[in-house]
């Protein structure tokens, strides 16, 4: 019988996926710090071995030994790839039900702007490891362990355009539900599923007693089958060995919940070994099973939040389109991004929900530009974005880079534009707003524009765009040229929700060519979301405007106690709110660079540099830093503050006299031995820098002597340690062990996914720090302070 193609099976019955590999590799002699892909070449009957273990317990899904293999990473990828495959082909040999999952895991390296990774070069990497998993016949593509949606999206994104293998991906959620750069699960289920996943869901971090919030958000929010592979619990380390604290019975009890709960393919991470899978499948394999039902939410994402159109009335500034505005024209001209950071933040703070980004000029490279301005945006707020512009090629070259899902402004009925924009929305996971115009212009009707509308998606459906990700502008056209303009506006917006569909539209327009606009606009609005208007493209500086959203808000029900309606309409609070002192704490905060800089330029003038950086620079930092720890920010808006922090520094280091520069506060950082992943340390030694601290990095998969060895020559107080890799942790531990040797006065602080609090005690660490904030007060505390 010919196997089932594993996107049909999954429809109808649950699999299973299998457990650990690096750890029960260590059962059978992998030394630390020895990364698991060598034995590909060195033992491969062991890796045969293991496969065989999980497919004689009852897994159907066998993941190739390539998480770490890449071309950045080996020289000889392709050899270690085709032995790996070989191993799991050699497993499952003569079994129907039994699929090879070529493993995809992170490149270890940070995404830019946080990091040094570009995202083609990502894309890249990727790439190659697909084209090598179609090669050598895999089943499918398991994209795992991923924190990060920009990488992600670039892994994804990779194994699409390289071949046509099923595509399955599962991301690393932290103890707060979110990845490390703050997505939560709604981010990347809208992001996933829109990029054409077969199946996604979560792996890694954390066991399966902890994974039950965030599979109830999956069933809730997804459409494609959900994959759960948790570890065994924590590791903790009893009479000197590491072990994962849930054992196969527990572990089987959780997964069933698990199961009930929506899982539709289980298995296990770190930790867990053929025993954890046979009972898990023991005990769940006669569950009954249904794959998630389709969902039809209409969602556009950031990188870390989410809005859903349709459920309250969405704001999307509009003041950053050059059509009207001069300075903005100017800005994009002399290619000032400042200029149109400030402008996004002020938008964002003002109220708005979404922001429009167009950039088109005539002297303008809008598929250069485009791209850059969305990225440069992107690094400073975290709403989405829709991306605005007549130039197909600059859509598909912003969406490419887009971190989430976007909302992509627009297509039209006509045929050249549908074809050219529909493409662009499928490959990259986008909403888009649909444009009731065709070869025959804008009609005068509204039942003819229902029906361009009612074109426009049939033929997104041929593209595989659900009608949920359409969203219709009826068009506003000014009623100082055609009194029955508005009229019909609304009656398309009333005939358009009737129909079910969901509507945005440019609110402005409706005033062109009229004196006090506002009074146009306002009411305008008001009339059109009692005809069920979702989105308004509008101004957010217009105080007539936002009364509209929050009284009409409060009046259906839609504001809880009246709640942001008290808080926008009473003045105290209002100009509260609204007041924004865009001095160099301002700046630091929200990652302005180039102003800070010039902020702290000025300062200088008036105030020593060590004043400036004592009563300006580290109560931004710490100020931005709190919102981290508080969960207000996240990952990429801390970096970015770190990155204004650190051009202050050296700014102001120019100028400070060398008698009376303080010493150095150094602190020296390593990725132990055996582990190539540092994009955690990296990010410790950008925190650290931020804050004037003299950081020594050494890199990654660094020897316990070189770490004694600088630590020794440096004078430093503190070490820092990280390691991902659970095989890797008793390299950190035999550093810890030589650092008391050889520094027994040098503190050692270790971090990384793997470990605890509790496992951190049992190696010997002095500190656990749970994240780069944390690392920062910890070294703060060992040198006396915070200057």
């Amino acid at each position: 019988m010919a196997k089932e193609i594993i996107t049909k099976a999954i429809k109808h019955k649950r699999l299973y996926f299998d457990g650990g590999t690096g750890t029960v590799l260590q059962s059978m002699g992998l030394c630390s710090g020895q990364a698991p892909e060598e034995w590909n070449l060195t033992h491969p009957e062991r890796i045969t071995a293991l496969h065989k273990s999980y497919v004689n317990a009852g897994c159907n899904i066998i993941k190739t030994n390539t998480f770490g293999v890449n071309c950045s990473k080996y020289s000889n990828y392709k050899e270690l790839a085709a032995s790996a495959v070989a191993c799991a082909q050699a497993a499952i040999a003569g079994l129907d039900d039994r699929y090879v999952a070529y493993d995809i895991g992170p490149t270890g390296r940070l995404m830019k702007p946080m990091g040094d990774l570009d995202f083609e070069e990502a894309v890249e990497i990727f790439s190659r490891s697909a084209i090598l998993a179609k090669e050598l016949g895999c089943d499918l593509i398991l994209i795992e362990t991923m924190n990060d949606s920009l990488e992600t999206k670039a892994a994804l994104l990779a194994a699409k355009e390289a071949c046509d293998l099923p595509v399955f991906v599962t991301n690393a959620y932290g103890a707060d539900n979110k990845l490390m750069t703050g997505a939560d699960p709604t981010v990347m289920i809208a992001m996933l599923e829109g990029m054409g996943a077969d199946a996604i869901g979560l792996n890694c971090s954390c066991g399966p007693d902890k994974m039950m919030d965030i599979v109830d958000t999956f069933a809730k929010n997804a459409s494609v089958p959900i994959i759960v592979n948790p570890n065994a619990g924590l590791p903790v380390v009893i009479n000197g060995k590491t072990v994962f604290n849930i054992r196969p019975d527990r572990f089987a009890d959780y997964m069933v919940t698990l199961a009930q709960k929506g899982g539709c393919i289980l298995g296990g991470c770190c930790g867990t070994t053929p025993d954890h899978m046979a009972k898990m499948i023991e005990k769940t394999r006669d569950l009954p099973y249904s794959p998630p039902a389709e969902k039809q939410m209409t969602v556009v994402t950031s990188y870390t939040h989410r809005v859903e159109i349709g459920s309250t009335p969405v704001l999307i500034g509009e003041r950053l389109n050059p059509t009207g505005k001069p300075k903005l024209k100017e800005a994009l001209k002399s290619h000032d991004i400042n200029y149109i950071l400030s402008e996004a933040l002020a938008q964002v703070e003002a109220g708005a929900h979404m922001l429009d980004v167009n950039v088109g000029m005539p002297e303008i490279n809008e598929p250069e530009m485009l791209p850059e301005v969305v990225c440069a945006i992107q690094g400073v707020t975290d709403i989405p974005l829709q991306l605005d512009s007549s130039n197909p090629q600059a859509l598909a070259n912003a969406a490419r880079v887009y971190n989430g899902k976007p909302l992509i402004n627009s297509v039209n009925g006509k045929r050249e534009s549908m074809e050219a924009v529909f493409p662009i929305v499928k490959k990259y996971s986008g909403a888009v707003i649909a444009l009731t115009m065709d070869e025959n212009g804008i009609p005068q009707s509204a039942e003819a524009r229902l029906a361009i509308a009612e074109r426009i998606a049939s033929v997104a459906a041929e593209y595989g765009i659900a009608k949920k990700d359409i969203i219709v502008d009826p068009l506003a056209l000014t009623i100082s040229s055609d009194t029955q303009n508005a009229v019909i506006t609304l009656e398309s917006i009333r005939l358009l929700h009737q129909n079910g569909f969901k509507t945005s539209l440019g609110v402005s327009n409706i005033s062109f060519g009229l004196p006090e606009r506002d009074n146009i606009n306002s009411v305008f609005y008001s009339n059109a979301l009692m005809c069920g208007l979702d989105c308004a493209i509008m101004n957010p500086f217009s105080s007539a405007m936002m009364n509209v959203y929050y009284a009409f808000r409060a009046l259906n029900g839609m504001d809880k106690a009246c709640g942001d309606y008290i808080a926008h309409a009473t003045p105290a609070l209002a100009t509260q709110s609204a007041a924004v002192t865009r001095d160099l704490q301002y700046c630091i905060e929200k990652g302005l660079t180039a102003d800070a800089v010039n902020e702290a330029k000025t300062l200088a003038k008036s105030l020593s540099p060590l004043e400036v950086i004592d009563l300006h620079v580290i109560p931004a930092l710490n100020k931005a830093g709190t919102a981290f720890e508080e969960k207000k920010t996240f990952l990429p808006q801390l970096l970015m503050s770190a990155e204004a922090a650190t051009a202050v520094f050296d700014e102001l280091k120019r100028l400070i006299p060398q008698e009376n520069k303080k010493a150095d506060k150094k602190f020296v950082i390593a990725t132990v031995k055996g582990d190539i992943h540092d994009i955690g340390k990296n990010i410790v030694k950008v925190m650290l820098e931020s804050y004037g601290f003299d950081v020594i990095d050494l890199g990654k998969d660094v020897p316990a002597d070189a770490v004694c060895q600088a630590a020794s020559q440096s004078g430093c107080l503190v070490v820092g340690l990280s390691a991902l890799m659970t095989t890797t942790v008793p390299a950190m531990e035999e550093t810890i062990k030589q650092l008391r040797v050889t520094c027994p006065n040098v503190k050692v602080v270790v971090g990384g996914a793997v470990l605890t609090k509790e496992y951190a005690d049992a190696i010997g660490a002095d500190f656990y720090a749970a994240d780069a904030m944390e690392t920062v007060r910890i070294a703060q505390m060992l040198y006396g302070g915070k200057d």
